[in-house]
């Protein structure tokens, strides 16, 4: 009697076993397929799309308020000295350095 019931706990223990390989071994076929393997690029593709948008929008704000603070340390948005000479000179647009075209070679 001992015998025979551990004779049925194996088999059913096997047939439990084999059971839940098989389904795990049809789960994985099935999300190697073609389609599956499509939306998954598709819906990780999306994703990446919305993580860049985020990742531009943090870059462009943060580029203004650097841009900001290096115009507030140049003061880039006073209008140029004026000097009184008689010496032609220009003024570089953007950083208003004023430079002397004698000793500029131009």
């Amino acid at each position: 009697m001992k015998r025979l019931f551990w004779l049925s706990v194996g088999a059913g223990a096997g047939v439990y076993a084999t059971h839940r390989v098989k389904r795990r071994v049809e789960r994985f076929a099935r999300s190697l397929t073609p389609e599956s393997v499509a939306a998954r690029a598709v819906s990780s593709g999306q994703g990446a799309g919305e993580r860049l948008k985020l990742f531009a929008a943090d870059v462009r704000t943060e580029m203004r308020a650097r841009e900001e603070e290096l115009r507030e340390a140049v003061r880039m948005d006073q209008a140029p000295p004026e000097q009184d000479d008689a010496r032609p000179r220009r003024v570089l647009r953007g950083r208003y350095t004023i430079i002397d075209d004698d000793k500029d070679g131009h």
